[in-house]
């Protein structure tokens, strides 16, 4: 994962806690419901990108095996 796609999820996430919190103190449901996706949608993106990266790692040790 390329240093600026963590720091994007990394916002992404920490605005949706900013959301919700806001949503918590104001009582506004919706605006809290915001904040949590955006925590969800960042987390499903790092998990993405850290199968993307396991599955490169996979494939660069499967050419060094056969490249032997």
């Amino acid at each position: 994962m390329s240093l600026g796609d963590k720091f994007e999820n990394k916002a992404e996430n920490l605005g949706g806690k900013a959301k919700e919190a806001a949503g918590t103190a104001t009582g506004d449901e919706q605006l809290r419901s915001e904040g949590k996706f955006d925590q969800v949608k960042a987390g499903l993106k790092d998990a993405g990108e850290r199968v993307k990266d396991a599955a490169e790692d996979v494939a660069d040790a499967a050419k060094r095996a056969f490249n032997r």
